[in-house]
């Protein structure tokens, strides 16, 4: 199934959490927390102005994200855990 955002949303599946500390400590999995950081999978058509026109999207497919950690709607898809979230809870686009 393939999940395609109206306006200003945009899909992001999250990255994984890390299996090791800095310093070299295997985490179990109750100790892990959910990163912040994502992948943009699909983006919405834009924000539409207060005339009707569409302001594009400062993402595209592709980008590597941060965003809060509150931020979006989790959904399950053919068995991943993808996450629906507005622009504006996009922090940064990551290099």
């Amino acid at each position: 199934m393939k999940v395609v955002p109206v306006g200003d949303h945009v899909v992001v599946k999250r990255l994984e959490a890390e299996q090791k500390t800095a310093g070299g400590i295997v985490l179990p999995d109750s100790a892990k927390e959910k990163p912040h950081q994502g992948r943009v999978l699909s983006v919405g058509d834009g924000r539409a102005n207060k005339d009707g026109t569409r302001i594009p999207s400062q993402v595209s497919e592709g980008d590597r994200i941060l965003f809060s950690p509150w931020s979006g709607t989790e959904v399950e898809v053919d068995g991943d855990i993808l996450l629906i979230m507005t622009e504006q809870d996009i922090l940064a686009i990551l290099d």
